[in-house]
């Protein structure tokens, strides 16, 4: 369609140049090469107009003035009743071309403005400077000009119309698929406090009661059952904090909604943890039954909460997973801060007897990869040369560029498995 216009104008424009420059050689007795010369400049400003509307037009006015100012002495020597002045025919269709085109690309009141313009200067010269023998032409080629403009100016609103009724369709449909997934959110987490939630409430309340439930509970006991429940209130404190975000379009807004009945209810962005709860996380898996130990080299410093808290979900994940794949091995954590990051490695060794069925769905690995690549760091897995399991990661301290990620050297010596099936 673009060019198809411009062929179009192109076209029009080379018509008025010829007619123009024809008319005002024979009806107006100017020189051949001043009549073509007077044509094609009214030509050329109909072309102009497709890219510089405004400047078109002052130029199209501007040459229709001139010419007729030049052809105004020779009027008095052509028989009454004479060619059409101050407006010839080939002028008036170039300029109401050039009119539609402005009333297409700018405001209406400029083209109003430009409108008002041609009118008072064709005013001036029918009405004041005036020419002999002529046939009048300046109402009329006003008012062509007043419908060229009208016609422009209702393209253009329509057009306007279309482009504001497209954006506000695309604005509904994001709306709606926003809202959409505000309710897909809201229906999981109340499948997460109605199943989850209940669930872990009734483990602290039973850990709670189960001591009073036996004559003389021994210390072990008492000490495995106080880790469960606050295992279990720990849990229910994260949850609540993901109910938080899952059921607010703002999750900055606070959730007082308090699940475990004990009236402590927090906000959905409590602190997140970092590496300084890396020893009670550790002191919670052995008392789980598995034997840790945590090496920390360099100087350590606090880091991005990005990076502090992901380090501790990949610690926290690569030691769930070795509980649970790995019965009676003994876990090693070695933390390396340096000028440019935090290097964690979490190594196992071999189990001592065969891992009970896992109910897990296999996307503890993929989760602590996507949590390293976000921060442009890089995590692989893969079995030991003695039959353990290795956990090792990368996270630098400031977001890097696409496509310069660390990548362990470790990942080059074992095949990278794709499930949590091994810890």
């Amino acid at each position: 369609m673009r060019w198809l216009t411009i062929f179009l104008t192109t076209w029009i424009a080379l018509g008025v140049s010829l007619a123009g420059g024809n008319d005002l050689s024979t009806s107006y007795e100017l020189a051949t090469t001043h009549g073509l010369l007077a044509g094609f400049a009214q030509g050329l400003t109909l072309v102009l107009a497709l890219w510089r509307p405004g400047l078109a037009w002052a130029l199209s006015l501007a040459a229709t003035i001139v010419t007729a100012l030049a052809v105004r002495p020779h009027l008095a020597e052509i028989p009454f009743p004479g060619p059409n002045w101050p407006w010839s025919t080939p002028a008036v269709i170039a300029h109401a071309a050039v009119f539609l085109l402005l009333a297409l690309r700018v405001p209406t009141r400029n083209a109003v403005a430009a409108l008002a313009t041609t009118g008072l200067a064709t005013f001036v010269l029918q009405a004041v400077i005036r020419a002999q023998n002529h046939s009048s032409t300046g109402t009329v080629a006003v008012g062509v000009f007043a419908v060229a403009v009208l016609v422009g100016t209702a393209l253009r609103g329509r057009k306007e119309a279309r482009t504001q009724l497209v954006a506000q369709e695309t604005l509904t449909a994001a709306e709606r698929a926003h809202r959409t997934l505000l309710e897909e959110r809201s229906r999981i987490a109340r499948e997460l406090h109605d199943v989850v939630a209940h669930h872990m409430s009734v483990i602290s309340i039973q850990a709670q009661v189960a001591p009073h439930l036996v004559e003389h509970p021994s210390h072990e006991l008492k000490e495995n059952l106080e880790g469960i429940r606050q295992n279990a209130l720990e849990a229910l404190t994260e949850l609540r904090r993901v109910l938080g975000v899952l059921r607010s379009e703002h999750p900055d807004a606070p959730d007082t909604h308090d699940m475990t009945g004990t009236g402590t209810a927090s906000a959905p962005h409590a602190p997140q943890p970092t590496l300084d709860r890396l020893e009670a996380l550790v002191e919670n898996t052995r008392a789980a039954g598995l034997t840790v130990t945590v090496e920390i080299t360099g100087r350590r410093r606090p880091l991005q909460p990005g990076v502090e808290l992901s380090a501790y979900r990949i610690v926290q994940e690569a030691l769930s997973n070795i509980l649970r794949h790995a019965p009676g091995a003994v876990a090693r954590v070695a933390v390396a801060y340096d000028y440019d990051g935090l290097t964690l490695r979490i190594t196992n060794s071999r189990p001592e007897r065969p891992a009970p069925p896992s109910q897990g769905t296999g996307h503890g690995l993929l989760g602590m990869r996507e949590r390293a690549a976000m921060l442009g760091g890089a995590l692989s897995a893969y079995p030991s040369k003695d039959g353990g399991y290795v956990v090792s990661a990368y996270l630098p301290a400031h977001q890097r560029a696409e496509g310069l990620g660390y990548v362990p050297d470790h990942s080059r010596h074992a095949n990278d498995p794709t499930e949590d099936g091994t810890a």
